[in-house]
């Protein structure tokens, strides 16, 4: 498969990714963990069928030290029992996040709810930052059509 842009040689599309890159520093720093973070993004790009963002983030996931079984069991985190009851309030918050269009009220007020038993305002922030962030990677890398499979972990920083 061929990309249909070259997202990192388009001047635009270059000058929108450094700006989103910059964009996404921001949730590192606001102290939700990288795993979890990495997890957030997993399913989001699961969800969306984003194969370079599954790529990129299972690996990373594995590089920093996950256990395959959690990597392979987050798109049915729900009836695993590998995950934190704070991981669980993350990935139920990415869920309807991605998924904002299917529900007519947007994001529960439950999911909201449980997330602010886990993480302050600024951890909450930096998720929703998270989630905002890899739902634009996804659609970037999905329109058009970026190939999976060779992403080498640390490659982008």
């Amino acid at each position: 498969m061929d990309a249909r842009l070259d997202l990192f040689t388009n001047p635009v599309l270059g000058k929108f990714i450094k700006h989103l890159n910059s964009a996404a520093r921001v949730a590192l720093d606001a102290g939700v963990p990288l795993a979890t973070l990495e997890l957030v993004e997993l399913r989001a790009s699961q969800i969306n069928g984003c194969a370079y963002c599954v790529d990129m983030h299972s690996k990373d996931l594995a590089h920093h030290g996950e256990t395959a079984v959690r990597i392979n069991l987050v798109a049915v985190w729900r009836e695993a029992t590998v995950y934190t009851d704070a991981e669980r309030a993350a990935l139920a918050l990415t869920e309807a996040g991605t998924r904002i269009a299917d529900a007519a009220g947007g994001v529960p007020d439950d999911v909201w709810q449980n997330a602010t038993k886990y993480y302050d305002e600024n951890q909450l922030a930096a998720l929703v930052a998270a989630i905002a962030g890899i739902n634009t990677w996804n659609r970037l890398n999905v329109i058009t059509q970026q190939p999976a499979g060779d992403y080498v972990p640390g490659q982008w920083g």
